[in-house]
C-alpha cells in the first residue's frame, strides 16, 4: 500500500471538500446573498490554498503526534476530535483570510470603489468564527469517510471502526 499516494489523495479530497463548503458558507453569508461568480472565485482560491497546505504540512504526522502526546488511542473518537481541531486550526484561518480579502476586493471592484464595507477585522473575525465551526464539522465527518474510501481503493479494508 503506497502511503504517499494515500496522503496525496486525502489532501486533494479534503482540500476540495473543505473549500467547497467554506466557499458556499461565505457566499451564503454575504450581504448580497449567493452569487455564482463570487462562489466560483472563492472556491478556486480556497482550493489552491488548501492543496498547498495539504502538500506542505504533514497533517497526519502532526495529528498522530498530538494524539500520542495526549495519550489517545489512534483513530478513537477523542483522537478524531483532536485531529479535526488541528486540521481546522491549520487550514481555516488561512482560507478565511484569503476569502475575506477576495470578497472585499470584489465588492470594491463591482461597486466602482463605492462599497460600504465593515472594518476588515470585524469582517474577518465574524467569518472566521463561522468558518471554524463549519470546517470542524466537515473535517470530522469527511476525514474517516474519505480515509475508508481511499484505503479500500488502495487494497486495504479501511481503518478499524471507532472505539
Amino acid at each position: 500500500m503506497n502511503m504517499k499516494k494515500i496522503g496525496i489523495t486525502m489532501s486533494i479530497l479534503m482540500g476540495v471538500t473543505l473549500s467547497f463548503f467554506l466557499s458556499l458558507t461565505g457566499n451564503l453569508m454575504a450581504e448580497g446573498g449567493f452569487k455564482l461568480p463570487a462562489f466560483l472565485a472563492s472556491f478556486v482560491l480556497s482550493t489552491v490554498i488548501s492543496l498547498i497546505i495539504g502538500f506542505l504540512v504533514p497533517m497526519r504526522r502532526i495529528e498522530s503526534g498530538a494524539a500520542r502526546a495526549m495519550g489517545l488511542e489512534e483513530r478513537s473518537l477523542p483522537a478524531r476530535l483532536v485531529s479535526a481541531l488541528i486540521s481546522d486550526i491549520i487550514y481555516t484561518p488561512v482560507i478565511t483570510l484569503a476569502m475575506v480579502i477576495l470578497a472585499r476586493s470584489m465588492a470594491v471592484k463591482m461597486s466602482g470603489g463605492n462599497a460600504q464595507l465593515p472594518p476588515f477585522a470585524a469582517m474577518f473575525l465574524g467569518s472566521l468564527i463561522v468558518s471554524l465551526i463549519v470546517a470542524y464539522v466537515i473535517i470530522f465527518i469527511a476525514t474517516p469517510l474519505y480515509l475508508r474510501l481511499v484505503l479500500k481503493k488502495n487494497g486495504a479494508g479501511g481503518p478499524p471502526a471507532d472505539k
